[in-house]
């Protein structure tokens, strides 16, 4: 049975969301797209345009001032479409490439780099027309919708205001020369470009925000999910209380096998054992093989007895031990001294040392 999208309580986690990614699912605004795109527009107009408008006018000139004066035929008319061509590109391939590099930085801005492969492999189920129907009414193309009412509205303002004061002026154009009505085109469309620009910023903003909110309540989760992430990724409870079961299990049986190889076992008598080694021409201080605590002390206990390991009753020291030195460590300066006198009179009872 589905999930309701109540039941989604959950902030998605990073690892949802770089899986998303990968799928090329991210939060993006064609807004901020369209909003790049004018303000490229805005600066060819506001800084490249009067250069390009006198290179316009030096390639069309010939065409208004000597017409006559071209070759017509089929073969000169080729060569001088060709060469407009060919100089109408020299003149729009830097506004052209500004506007190319704004686009992609307003996409990369958004999300960063992203190359997903499957993307370009074709998919039978975009043209699927239940789903296709299914999106025609889905929420985003009903905001989709309102924006482009808003957009063509917004337009159909900004150019009734400018151009209901222009009319005759366009009238007027037609008494000066190409650069003087291209200047004025230019400046014209600059102040509609301005005022479109301010509410398209206002229009991005807003719905970057949106697809940014959109984006996160569909990457939701239930708590369900979050568990089953969880486990996916750490591992189930279960299996890793049993993993850490076996290793302690794995770790006692080698402190075990440690005892019989102990010098001696310094009991609490009976709630904590530690065994100690010392080789004194291979160590520099006595280490601990094995300790425990009631039951594992009293196996501690035990096998020292089975190996006629000797057994120190001694509880501050036991204690001590068992509370500050880890397996397979030597001890520590400040026990010493306390240690040294067992060791002394273990090694005693073998004969290790002189009396």
């Amino acid at each position: 049975m589905a999930e309701d999208a109540e039941d989604k309580s959950e902030q998605p986690t990073d690892r949802k969301l770089d899986n998303a990614r990968k799928e090329g699912q991210v939060a993006s605004s064609t807004e901020v797209r369209i909003w790049a795109g004018l303000m490229g527009t805005l600066v060819v107009l506001s800084l490249m345009a009067p250069k390009m408008a006198v290179q316009l006018d030096h390639l069309l000139r010939p065409f208004i001032e000597r017409p006559a004066q071209l070759d017509m035929s089929p073969g000169g008319l080729g060569l001088i479409l060709t060469h407009l061509v060919q100089q109408v590109l020299v003149v729009l391939t830097m506004p052209l490439a500004l506007l190319l590099v704004l686009g992609i930085a307003s996409v990369v801005a958004q999300n960063g780099l992203l190359f997903v492969p499957k993307r370009l492999a074709p998919d039978l189920s975009k043209i699927d027309p239940l789903k296709g129907f299914q999106k025609l009414f889905s929420l985003n193309n009903l905001v989709e919708f309102l924006k482009s009412l808003f957009k063509v509205g917004a337009v159909g303002v900004v150019l009734f205001i400018i151009l209901r004061g222009r009319m005759d002026d366009f009238a007027g154009l037609a008494a000066f020369d190409l650069t003087t009505i291209l200047d004025y085109l230019r400046r014209q469309v600059l102040a509609m470009m301005i005022i479109a620009m301010l509410m398209v910023t206002v229009l991005a903003a807003a719905d970057w925000l949106y697809q940014r909110y959109s984006f996160t309540q569909r990457m939701k989760m239930t708590k369900q999910e979050v568990k089953d992430e969880h486990k996916q990724s750490e591992g189930d409870p279960m299996v890793r209380g049993r993993l850490r079961s076996l290793r302690m299990q794995r770790a006692r049986r080698r402190m075990m096998a440690a005892v019989p190889k102990a010098d001696v076992v310094v009991t609490n008598p009976t709630h904590f054992a530690v065994a100690l080694q010392y080789e004194m021409d291979a160590m520099s201080a006595p280490r601990l093989v094995a300790k425990g605590a009631d039951l594992i002390a009293k196996r501690i206990r035990e096998l020292a007895e089975e190996n006629d390991v000797p057994i120190v009753e001694n509880p501050p020291l036991a204690r001590a031990l068992y509370a500050t030195v880890e397996l397979d460590q030597e001890i520590p300066p400040e026990h010493y001294r306390a240690v040294a006198e067992v060791i002394s009179y273990v090694f005693k009872l073998k004969g290790k040392i002189a009396h």
